[in-house]
């Protein structure tokens, strides 16, 4: 069973306050919250830009490890990956073009 959207609403919260204090990541988070968004977000609740649940499962998994779902192993984002995240996707397009 995938992530839960109770648990993907409680991650936003500590998320959203460690965005908004690095206002350098701003537009990267913003774009990357359309892109990585359910489709259709707007008309389901929680009514927000979230990704999809099963998308957080796989990638709770390749980045935490463990089975997210497990009641004694219960993971949550932290602010510092997300943080690095945005980093990576706002270089990521000097990378490319830079070869």
């Amino acid at each position: 069973m995938p992530v839960g959207v109770f648990q993907t609403v409680s991650m936003v919260v500590p998320t959203m306050v460690a965005v908004l204090r690095r206002p350098d990541l701003w537009r990267t988070a913003i774009r990357q919250a359309g892109v990585l968004a359910r489709p259709g977000w707007w008309r389901r609740a929680p009514f927000l830009p979230l990704p999809d649940a099963g998308y957080l499962h796989f990638r709770f998994v390749t980045m935490y490890g463990g089975d997210p779902t497990d009641q004694h192993d219960r993971r949550t984002l932290a602010p510092a990956d997300l943080i690095t995240y945005l980093e990576w996707c706002r270089a990521w397009p000097l990378v490319i073009a830079s070869h």
